[in-house]
């Protein structure tokens, strides 16, 4: 099975602040050739460095329906970007033929189960990133790097989705 994956988990330096969030088990992954990545945000045309941004109003689903936005502790609206990038990183993924991803934990575009809360104090809510949320409702199975640090094994033997036949 082959992973479409947070390119800063990779050890690509793409996250706002222009530093990796390297995961040791996703860039074992990569360099086996089992996964691809991808930075949603850097795909929707924003630069490293960047400053911060958080959903304001609702989750990723709801950005995706118009219902919430993104945006950066500078004020300025960015979800467009957003959108741009989770339509991209899902091309990628469905040109590749990826049905799973891990995914940066509590990011507004990759976080899944938890984001930020949109008022750039470290608190979290509920709920997906744009980029989780539109993998979601297409079906993917997600995971964080939380998750695998913890829970997979060091080996690299029955990772999760191996046998998932979707």
């Amino acid at each position: 099975m082959k992973y479409m994956v947070s390119a800063c988990l990779a050890g690509h330096s793409c996250s706002y602040d222009g530093l990796p969030r390297t995961c040791a088990v996703v860039e074992r992954l990569v360099r086996e050739g089992r996964a691809v990545p991808v930075c949603p945000e850097c795909l929707g045309g924003l630069p490293v460095p960047r400053p911060a941004s958080e959903i304001q109003g609702g989750t990723g689903v709801d950005v995706l329906e118009g219902r919430a936005r993104v945006v950066n502790c500078k004020g300025e609206d960015v979800t467009g970007a957003f959108i741009r990038g989770a339509r991209a990183v899902l091309e990628i993924a469905r040109n590749h033929g990826i049905r799973a991803a891990i995914l940066k934990a509590r990011s507004p575009s990759c976080g899944y189960g938890r984001i930020y809360d949109g008022s750039f104090s470290g608190k979290v809510k509920t709920g997906h990133g744009v980029t989780a949320a539109l993998l979601v409702e297409s079906g993917f199975q997600i995971f964080t790097e939380e998750d695998v640090e913890k829970e997979w094994p060091a080996h690299g033997a029955g990772w999760p989705g191996e046998n998932v036949i979707v």
